[in-house]
This record gives structure tokens, C-alpha cells and sequence, in this order.
């Protein structure tokens, strides 16, 4: 999950939500079918997550403003991504709103803040309470966090026109989870909005606790939806040892599809696309 779990209340106090609740079951025309079982035993991925976390927050993280291969990385995600919102008629962000799942310290959530959109408008659920905490710390105080599990969001159908994850399919591996997750972010998705993906492709043999997600899978997740995927993120490797010495030859190499291992792309909705 790109960058936490609890449930803000009056006064922006917080509670934790767990995962291993009742699955939403709502009925959505078009969307992803087959919602499951209410009684889906979700607590073993959870701690499996969980502990996961606690593993990284051992080891010191490349993703710093000291480090050129992340000032790259993230410069190239910025073009790509108001590239992308532009050319689906989603700039500018000032009446939209938008929603983050797995929102993390809430990194995607100050950009598209930067870009335009409306406090008030930008909402995040993030599993992690940890996580939740330091994003309200770094976030506008009316900027919405839940901290909760994206696979019962407590938002009505059709709410959103922006809905992102980043980075946060890979992290689950448990598949009925994962299917639940998508079919919630489809169901609170305007017929007109979209679903904005970015995640890896490719397993990273340095981490077993992620799971590299094919666009197979990404099209066995959202049944029916219209998908458009561009590779993108210069495998980091090479990144981090190029983005010293040379940027051009790291956004020349950026540009060849088989050296990216990242998605980055839109979603929309069955009910959108006869539009």
C-alpha cells in the first residue's frame, strides 16, 4: 500500500477498523459479479500484512528526496499521471472528488491537492493505524481518513469520480480479498469517473512479500471494465544507478516498455463504456 487503518471521528480522533468484518454486498449494474461471503476470514491476511510492514520499517527506505533515482521516479510519475487525468477530461481537479485506497502517509493524496483538487474532497482509507496517523499529521485537517480495510469502504455507490490505488494490490496476496477490494472500488465509482492504477507487474525477487499483479489479473479483477495500461517506473536497479550520472539516458532507458516494471493506467467502469 503506497504509503494506515483507523476510523476518523468528531474531533479527528481515530479508531482502528479491522478487515475481518462482514464483506459489503451491494448490487452494482455492469461492475466486477460474485461479492463474497460475508463471513470471508480475512484476519490471517491482515496480520500477514501487518507484519510485513513492521519488516520494512527495519530497513532504511531508497524512497528519499536525497536519493536522484526517487526525485526520477516521482518527477516521471507526476508527468504521467496529469497526463493521463487531462487526457480522460478529468483536469481540473477543483469540483472532483477523490478517493485513495490503500492511501498510506498520504503522499498520492498532498499531490493531487497540489494539482487542484479540494481538501474536502480528497478522501483516504488506509489499514495501518501508524500509517493514518502520520498522514493526518502531514495532510490539511479536512482531508478525510478512515482508517479500514478497502473491502467494505463506507461510501455510497456511484460517489467518486477519481479512485485510485498505488501500489497496494501487490501487497495482498490473498486473491478473494483482492477481488472484494475491486469490486468496492468499482461500486463507489461515478458511471463517468474512473479507476486510476498504479502498481508493479513484475515480482521483486528482494521481497516476498509482494506480488507482482499481470494485467491478466488486473482484467480478472475488473470484469467488463474498460482497462489501459502503459508501462512505466525504469526497473530500480538500474534506476538507482543511473540517476546519478546521467537523466538522460535514465528517461531514454524509462521509455523502453521491457526495462519498466510498473502499470500505470485507467480503469472505467462496465456502465461507462458506451460513453
Amino acid at each position: 500500500m503506497d504509503d494506515s487503518r483507523t476510523l476518523q471521528t468528531a474531533g479527528g480522533a481515530t479508531r482502528p477498523h479491522s478487515i475481518a468484518g462482514p464483506a459489503a454486498r451491494v448490487a452494482m449494474d455492469g461492475g466486477p459479479t460474485g461479492a463474497v461471503p460475508a463471513a470471508e476470514p480475512w484476519s490471517v491476511e491482515e496480520e500477514r500484512i501487518r507484519a510485513a510492514y513492521a519488516r520494512r520499517t527495519q530497513h532504511a527506505s531508497p524512497y528519499s528526496w536525497s536519493q536522484m533515482a526517487y526525485v526520477f521516479q516521482m518527477q516521471e510519475r507526476e508527468r504521467c499521471v496529469l497526463r493521463l487525468l487531462r487526457s480522460c477530461g478529468m483536469m481540473p481537479l477543483s469540483d472532483k472528488r477523490i478517493l485513495e485506497v490503500g492511501s498510506g502517509t498520504g503522499t498520492w493524496l498532498r499531490d493531487f491537492i497540489k494539482w487542484g483538487a479540494d481538501p474536502q474532497d480528497v478522501f483516504g482509507v488506509e489499514f495501518l493505524p501508524e500509517r493514518v496517523a502520520e498522514a493526518r499529521r502531514l495532510l490539511p485537517p479536512r482531508v478525510t481518513l478512515q482508517c479500514r480495510n478497502a473491502a467494505e469502504l463506507p461510501y455510497p455507490t456511484a460517489e467518486f469520480d477519481i479512485v485510485l490505488q498505488s501500489t497496494m494490490f501487490s501487497s495482498i496476496i490473498d486473491p478473494t480479498l483482492k477481488r472484494q477490494i475491486a469490486f468496492e472500488m468499482v461500486r463507489v465509482t461515478k458511471p463517468e469517473g474512473i479507476l486510476l492504477w498504479n502498481d508493479f507487474h513484475f515480482n521483486n525477487p528482494g521481497n516476498r512479500d509482494v506480488r507482482g499483479v499481470t494485467k491478466r489479473e488486473i482484467g480478472a479483477l475488473f470484469p467488463g471494465c474498460r482497462i489501459e495500461l502503459h508501462p512505466v517506473c525504469l526497473a530500480p536497479p538500474l534506476m538507482r544507478r543511473l540517476a546519478e550520472y546521467s537523466w538522460v539516458i535514465t528517461y531514454l532507458l524509462a521509455r523502453v516498455p521491457f526495462l519498466c516494471t510498473d502499470y500505470l493506467g485507467v480503469i472505467r467502469p462496465a456502465r461507462s463504456n458506451a460513453s
